[in-house]
């Protein structure tokens, strides 16, 4: 009963010490949340802007970029996919993962090819362990981004989109990353960056009540466009970076509190259990007792006959 009972005390003190690290994850996670909101919510004027400039310099012109120009029949894609570097973060990663697979078929269905790139440790083994192409892959910051990341990922995908298919190049440009909703929600979404669609901005605007600008373009539409595409795409996927990165820290924290609770309840069974093991053994102790005692009772009251 000995033995049973010290199992019990190594099993607590081992939950409790993981309850600990696990409570520090929660915290260290939260504090970093909020960190990530800011950037989140300071990237997106910019890239509000920048959108509405290039639809403007678009609608204003008749200049054919790929920025801006749908292919009649698309024949090839670029996905990128956001995941990230470490786990203990529930869900996160396998569920970006599992909208870019859907994402994959869908284009597949509809006869295109597609090239995969991929952001962080999660979705690059995914990819490695299926020994599935990956064009060009980016590891080690996706829990705090900065715009160095961003344009760096972008260079490839910048040149891919101005390539013709024929020589390695796609006509479309998707992401694939999680977006914060708030502390509790954030949701895997896939989104098309190139071709911009100019209806959906145009129908957004209207809807604000805001009204396009017009813009006198020197030296020309096409060279404003040129300038304006890596600008662009480095926006947006800053911007997925950081919505990424607060929802990671988001998911780590509901993950490692619900560890941390479970361990609280864990440790609050293995005391009960330790408890009625030493309630046990005391029980068996003073029944030992009791019986040697009578025993003994017994064997002098036959020698005093």
């Amino acid at each position: 009963m000995g033995a049973q009972l010290r199992v019990y005390k190594r099993r607590i003190q081992a939950v409790t010490a993981t309850k600990k690290i696990t409570k520090a994850m929660e915290m260290i996670a939260a504090s970093r949340i909020v960190k990530a909101q800011r950037k989140v919510a300071a990237s997106k004027p910019y890239a509000t802007e920048l959108t509405r400039a290039v639809t403007a310099v678009a609608t204003g012109s008749n200049a054919k970029h790929p920025l801006t120009t749908e292919v009649e029949t698309p024949t090839r894609a670029a996905v990128l996919l956001v995941t990230s570097d470490r786990g203990l973060a529930g869900g996160y990663s396998s569920n970006a993962i599992k909208a870019a697979e859907r994402l994959r078929e869908r284009l597949a269905s509809e006869g295109k090819e597609v090239d995969t790139y991929i952001v962080g440790r999660k979705g690059v083994a995914y990819y490695g362990f299926r020994e599935r192409k990956v064009e060009d892959s980016w590891t080690g910051f996706t829990d705090n981004p900065a715009y160095s990341d961003a344009k760096s990922i972008a260079a490839p995908l910048i040149e891919a989109i101005q390539k013709d298919t024929a020589e390695g190049g796609v006509d479309e440009l998707h992401i694939v990353f999680t977006e914060f909703v708030s502390m509790m929600t954030q949701n895997a979404v896939d989104d098309r960056m190139l071709p911009l669609s100019l209806d959906e901005v145009a129908e957004e605007s209207t809807r604000k009540g805001e009204i396009l600008p017009l813009f006198d373009f020197e030296p020309s539409a096409e060279d404003v466009l040129d300038a304006l595409l890596p600008r662009y795409v480095e926006s947006r996927i800053y911007n997925a970076l950081l919505q990424a990165a607060a929802s990671e820290h988001a998911a780590r924290r509901r993950a490692m509190k619900s560890a941390t609770d479970n361990a609280g309840d864990l440790i609050k069974s293995l005391s009960r259990l330790a408890n009625a093991a030493r309630q046990a053994e005391i029980t068996q102790e003073i029944s030992e007792i009791v019986g040697g005692a009578s025993a003994l009772a017994d064997a002098t009251a036959g020698s005093d006959k």
